[in-house]
């Protein structure tokens, strides 16, 4: 395995609109082995150009060292970091004075899984929350629980089934629980689809950013 040196602060790389003069940010998180340029170009796929971008770096292209259905303890201290890494993308938002309720969450795996995580462990209205092939964390012999509420934030869970890193039944699991905190979830499930991003995917995605932050400002 593969050291992970987390620093406090990770470098974020930023497009689109000035986040000063934005209507609506979008944090994007990539998966294992991905980077924040990739993520970059699925922002700009998703968003129109009145929106801000922000994708922070994972050191070696990892956020945690072990799958997201290994025991959280397993991914410690990296999976606490990574969350403070997302949250520190929030502040970046909020103190540009953007509200919570205008920044969305978008992840493909790995960095789906975090994204959920985030949002499920701070909930609150969210602009959304796209995840692209993931869930929450955590064994999925475990029970989950969720407080909170998410007070009615969109949210696109997609992936394709079966899938060599994320069940469905823990896509189904997390639909289930982020509804019980009051997400609007909803659910895509794509037989056969390799692990990447379909086109139709990122259709549903621009909906329902279109729909949350678009018509802002």
């Amino acid at each position: 395995m593969t050291t992970i040196q987390h620093p406090e602060t990770l470098p974020i790389i930023q497009a689109g609109t000035p986040i000063e003069q934005a209507t609506g940010v979008l944090i994007l998180l990539h998966g294992r082995g991905g980077s924040a340029e990739d993520m970059i170009g699925l922002g700009r796929a998703l968003t129109s150009d009145r929106l801000a971008l922000l994708a922070p770096q994972a050191p070696g292209h990892t956020w945690y060292p072990y799958s997201f259905l290994a025991p959280r303890q397993q991914n410690e201290p990296y999976l606490s970091s990574a969350l403070k890494q997302v949250e520190a993308a929030l502040a970046k938002a909020t103190s540009a004075g953007l509200a919570i309720s205008q920044v969305a969450l978008c992840g493909f795996s790995q960095g789906a899984c975090l994204a959920t995580e985030f949002v499920a462990r701070h909930p609150q209205r969210y602009a959304g929350l796209l995840a692209f092939t993931g869930g929450l964390i955590g064994p999925l012999e475990e029970s989950i629980s969720l407080t909170g509420d998410l007070a009615s934030t969109p949210v696109l869970l997609s992936s394709g089934d079966p899938d060599p890193h994320v069940p469905w039944k823990r896509v189904q699991q997390s639909g289930e629980l982020l509804t019980s905190i009051g997400g609007q979830v909803m659910l895509q499930r794509f037989p056969g689809r390799p692990h990447t991003i379909l086109p139709e995917e990122i259709e549903q995605g621009k909906k329902l950013l279109s729909i949350s932050l678009d018509q802002k400002g």
